[in-house]
Parts: C-alpha cells; sequence; structure tokens
C-alpha cells in the first residue's frame, strides 16, 4: 500500500492491521509566492544631523559609485570617520534616488557578514531563504545580478580583515545596476575586491571642518574659548573631537573647553585618560569602542599578529619627535653602519638583503594602516602624535615600554654628535627628537648615562644656536642624573655643570656654582685640561658681564696663556678669547658672539 500527503496539515499516519508494506511519502507544501517589496533604505544608524561636509570626500563617494558595476574603498585610520561617510552618502543617495535599494553589512567578521547576508535576503523576501540548508550568499548574489530587480548600493563596512572578505568576493556581481562601497583600516583588506585605484583616502579633518564639527557637537550652550586650540591638539580626528565633546558636555558647566585643553597638555597620563573616554556613539558599531585610544590598539594588536616585525618598527617609532623620524635612526647601529667595513661576506651580504626587504614590508604594512606616512624627502616618516601615544599606552600595558625606550635612546645617542659647529647640520636634523626624549627618562643604569651624554649634547647645540630655556631644561637634566651616577668631581658630571654655567651666563643669571666648577676642574683635571679651560673661560665672561672686570681681565690672561699653550694659537676658543681680552683692556664692550 502507498499512500501520498501533499497537504501541510497531516503530521502523521495511523493503521490498523497490516500485513503488507506501507509507503508514506510527505511532500512540504511549497513556499507561498511573497509580494515583492518595494525599495527602501533600511541602515542600523540614524543620520547624524551634526554631519560636517568635508571638503569633496562626498562628491568624489558620488562619482565613484555612480559609475557602472562600482566597487570603492574609504580607507583609514580607526575614527577617521569612514563609516560616518559611508552613512550620509547613504542616506543622500535615497533622497536623490528612492528607487534604490540600499543594503548595509557589517564585515568585521564572518559571522556578521553571514547575518548581513541573510539581512539582505529578508529584506528583499528571497525565495528559499527560510530553508535551513540554504546558501544566502548565493541567493544574494542572484538577486543582484538581475538587473529587474532594479539599483542597489551595498556597504560593507569594517571589512579590516582580508580572510573574511576574500571568500564572499565571488558573490558580489560586478552588475551595470550596483554598487559596493567597503570601509576598511587597510588597503590591502580590500584588494581582493577594489582596484587600487578606486580607494579613496580619508584623513584627518580639515581645520575649518574640525571646528564646525566641535562647534556642532559642543552645542550653542557650551563656552567655545579655545576650542581651535582643543581640535589643533586632536590632531582634527573625528572621533576624538566627539569624544571630547561629549565629555565636556557631560561635565558642564564644571568643566570648559580651555580646562579641558588644559588638561590635556598636563602629561602623558591625563592625556591618555581623557582620551580612553568612552563616549556612546549611535553612529558606531556596536562592536566597535567608542575610545579613539582602545580603537587603534585593536588594530596593533592585529599588526602584531599578522607581522610583528611591523609592530616592533611601530613600537620604536612611537618615541620620536612625530615629524621627520629618519630612517637611518631605525635600524640597528650594526645596520646603520655595514658600508664602514672593509669586508663583508657573502653570508652578511644575503641577511643585509633579507633585513632590508622585512623593512620594506614593515613599512609598507604601516603605511596601509594609516599609522605612517611619508615625507617629502621618501626617507623620513611622519606619525600622528595621537597615534604616538596610543602605541605608547599600548606598549605599557604589554610590559614592553621600558624596552622600546631604551632602543629608542640607543640609537639616538649614537648618532647625534657633540654640538660643535661642523656638527650643526646633523644636530638640526635630529634636535626634535633630543628634544622628545627629555620626558622619556629611562630606569636601566646603563641607558641614563646614554640618556645623560644625549641631553648634554643637545644642550650644547641648543646653547650654541641661542636657545637657552631648551638648554636650560636639558643640561640642568643631565648634570643631575651624572651626580647621581658619577658624583661631582667626575669629569662627565664637571663638563655637565659647565654646560649649565654657560646657559646661565647667557640668560644673565650668575651664580657662586661657575667658581666651584672651575676650581673642581683645576683641583681633579689640572689647569690645562680643556674643561678647566673652558670653565675659567665662562667665569671670566661672567665676571666681566658683572663689570667686575678687575678680577675678570686677569682670569682671561691667564686663560688665554693656557690656551695658546694647550689649544695653540690658532684655535678658534683662543683667538676669541684674546679678541674679548683686548676689547676689555680699552674699555669696549664685548660682542654678544664671545
Amino acid at each position: 500500500m502507498a499512500t501520498t500527503f501533499e497537504r501541510s496539515t497531516n503530521f502523521g499516519l495511523q493503521v490498523g492491521g497490516n500485513s503488507g508494506r506501507i509507503e508514506a511519502h510527505f511532500h512540504p507544501a511549497a513556499e507561498r509566492p511573497e509580494t515583492p517589496p518595494s525599495p527602501s533604505c533600511v541602515l542600523p544608524f540614524r543620520r547624524d544631523p551634526d554631519f560636517v561636509n568635508r571638503g569633496t570626500l562626498l562628491d568624489q563617494i558620488r562619482e565613484k559609485s555612480t559609475a557602472p558595476a562600482s566597487r570603492i574603498a574609504l580607507v583609514g585610520l580607526g575614527g577617521v570617520g569612514k563609516s560616518q561617510l559611508a552613512i550620509e552618502h547613504c542616506y543622500r543617495t535615497a533622497e536623490r534616488s528612492p528607487e534604490t535599494w540600499v543594503f548595509w553589512v557589517h564585515a568585521s567578521n564572518a559571522a556578521r557578514l553571514e547575518q548581513g547576508f541573510r539581512d539582505i535576503a529578508n529584506r528583499v523576501k528571497l525565495a528559499g531563504r527560510k530553508d535551513p540548508q540554504a546558501d544566502v550568499f548565493k541567493l544574494a548574489h542572484d538577486w543582484l545580478r538581475d538587473e529587474k530587480k532594479g539599483k542597489w548600493l551595498l556597504v560593507l563596512d569594517n571589512a579590516d580583515e582580508a580572510a573574511v572578505l576574500s571568500p564572499v568576493t565571488q558573490f558580489l556581481p560586478p552588475s551595470r545596476h550596483g554598487a559596493v562601497i567597503v570601509t576598511s583600516r587597510t588597503e590591502r583588506a580590500t584588494s581582493c575586491l577594489v582596484e587600487i585605484g578606486d580607494v579613496i583616502p580619508v584623513k584627518s579633518m580639515r581645520k575649518a571642518d574640525a571646528h564646525a564639527l566641535l562647534a556642532r557637537k559642543l552645542g550653542s550652550e557650551i563656552e567655545q574659548d579655545g576650542m581651535a586650540e582643543l581640535a589643533a591638539a586632536l590632531e582634527h580626528m573625528p572621533l576624538a573631537l566627539v569624544q571630547a565633546a561629549a565629555y565636556i558636555k557631560k561635565r558642564a558647566p564644571r568643566c570648559s573647553v580651555r580646562q579641558y585643553l588644559d588638561e590635556f597638555r598636563r602629561n602623558d597620563d591625563t592625556k591618555t585618560s581623557l582620551l580612553d573616554y568612552e563616549a556612546g556613539s549611535l553612529r558606531r558599531d556596536r562592536e566597535a569602542k567608542n575610545s579613539i585610544i582602545i580603537t587603534w590598539q585593536i588594530s596593533f594588536d592585529h599588526v602584531r599578529d599578522v607581522r610583528e616585525s611591523a609592530a616592533n618598527l611601530l613600537s620604536l617609532m612611537s618615541f620620536f619627535d612625530r615629524q621627520g623620524i629618519p630612517e637611518f635612526l631605525l635600524h640597528s647601529y650594526e645596520e646603520r653602519h655595514v658600508g664602514q667595513r672593509s669586508v663583508e661576506s657573502s653570508q652578511e651580504s644575503r641577511e643585509r638583503e633579507v633585513s632590508k626587504r622585512a623593512f620594506e614590508d614593515d613599512i609598507v604594512m604601516l603605511q596601509e594602516f594609516s599609522f605612517i606616512s611619508l615625507t617629502k624627502t621618501a626617507d623620513a616618516f611622519e606619525m600622528h602624535s595621537l597615534v604616538q601615544l596610543a602605541t605608547r599606552r599600548w606598549l605599557g600595558s604589554q610590559g614592553q615600554l621600558e624596552q622600546w625606550k631604551q632602543r629608542y635612546i640607543t640609537n639616538l645617542c649614537a648618532e647625534f654628535p657633540p654640538g660643535r659647529y661642523e656638527n650643526w647640520a646633523t644636530c638640526q636634523a635630529l634636535f626634535p627628537h633630543a628634544t622628545a626624549v627629555v620626558e622619556q627618562r629611562p630606569r636601566n643604569k646603563e641607558c641614563l648615562q646614554k640618556w645623560a651624554l644625549l641631553l648634554y649634547n643637545a644642550a650644547w647645540f641648543a646653547w650654541q644656536r641661542g636657545s637657552a630655556g631648551e638648554a636650560e631644561i636639558m643640561c640642568v637634566l643631565s648634570m643631575e642624573v651624572r651626580k647621581g651616577l658619577f658624583g661631582e668631581e667626575h669629569i662627565e658630571t664637571l663638563d655637565s655643570i659647565a654646560m649649565v654655567g654657560l646657559v646661565k651666563k647667557m640668560k644673565g643669571r650668575w651664580k657662586e656654582a661657575e667658581v666651584r666648577v672651575m676650581e673642581t676642574s683645576s683641583r681633579v683635571l689640572g689647569d690645562e685640561h680643556p674643561s678647566t679651560l673652558t670653565s675659567m673661560n665662562n667665569l671670566a665672561f661672567t665676571l666681566q658681564g658683572q663689570g667686575h672686570y678687575n678680577k675678570a681681565i686677569p682670569l682671561l690672561e691667564k686663560c688665554c696663556r693656557l690656551q695658546r699653550q694647550v689649544l695653540g694659537p690658532d684655535h678658534p676658543n683662543t683667538r676669541s678669547s684674546l679678541k674679548a681680552l683686548q676689547a676689555w683692556k680699552v674699555g669696549e664692550q664685548t660682542p654678544s658672539d664671545y
């Protein structure tokens, strides 16, 4: 006996008595045809009433996305506003073209990507979508390629992993009636879908746009004194601006823009604390962090997991001044001075080539994540200071801050020369990085010696070029460290003390310390030691500056006599001292360059 049941209301089969074979065939009812929905724009985010049009970016997005079968990518740092641009473009597209379907898919991982395509299937009521075995990607693909379904725009948001995006590219047909926009932190992740010429870099906002965004987020009730300065301090980064505005508004009137700015500038700790503030945002994905520091640190983790050497390079670069980071200081001492060796083995040559290629690959990865950028000279790099701060914070959380700080100090100390005239070009190029080292005191004793030497040489250069304020900060730090390490009568300590005297003289401040420096140098090193002669010369000039000619002239005469013996009559120091002595004796005022 064979029985066929085709109605969906048949849930079972009962047989009274049977001695033969029974076959039952159940056929599920076919899906009822559904009324095709009308095109719509359904986004997971509300439109931002405070949106600021950023130059020509939206025009570029519109122009590229209206081309047949367009695929474009918005690429930039986390928090730079890529998703906000895509959201605004979607709403404008819906306004201009109500007959266009607008889809938004979260592409941060495979599960969310699949769910996004399942949502598309439900939106357009695809037949077969309810089958547990259905391939929603294939179903969506067939719908998207059908021109009869009308125009569509698909946004793949936060597509930062090539491994997630690549498998679904086959299901995104290059349809004349469709456009795909990808937002990502790295160009590499989008390369499986988007041509390099269709990548739109998204960078920090222009000054005027940043000011406008901050003003709108603060509202008219907040005193806006210092707003331009705050926008600049936050490097015109949209997420940081929104964070700051939310922080200020929540605490107003007890917190103003000026107070926030003062707190932000206090030190790295307070700056990091403010940037860690999690300001809720209605236009950021639920998995995305609203703190710009945490947002970037997630990217740091990814770089480290994919290419550890690139993360190491980023770690080192985070300590330099943000501009003009020289490539040669990013290599080890051996790599920097390989050309000075007369003989190089074939093995060493191969290793050097491998190291060079690896370095270039590291640079490419950091550029792709927008962590660094090239300068016009191509042998130096730039970074956002906030990215540097976030990197150092990340290193601290990993217990690696001190390690990379010491590497930075060691590399810079090895290349920063004494501040003599013949070294000025090198000193000038490296001085901003030496200034940055002031805040990076190391714990290790050996590295502390290098830190003191670096500060001393940098102070020497600053004094030579007349920057008394910078010179004083550096030489006083150097002096204090050397006193603690070596004692007051060590030659390196005396050098630093003498430098302090030179700087104080430049600033018109004389103290008995200069007498002690000369006396100590004479006792420890002898009258003919160059350091003693420098101290003697400094003290003579200080006495003359105070009008004590009866003490200054005999001391400078002694200094000139010893300089002729030790340095020679034609040495610049000897000639300078003799010229000053002649001027003093005839009662002339000493020129300021003595």
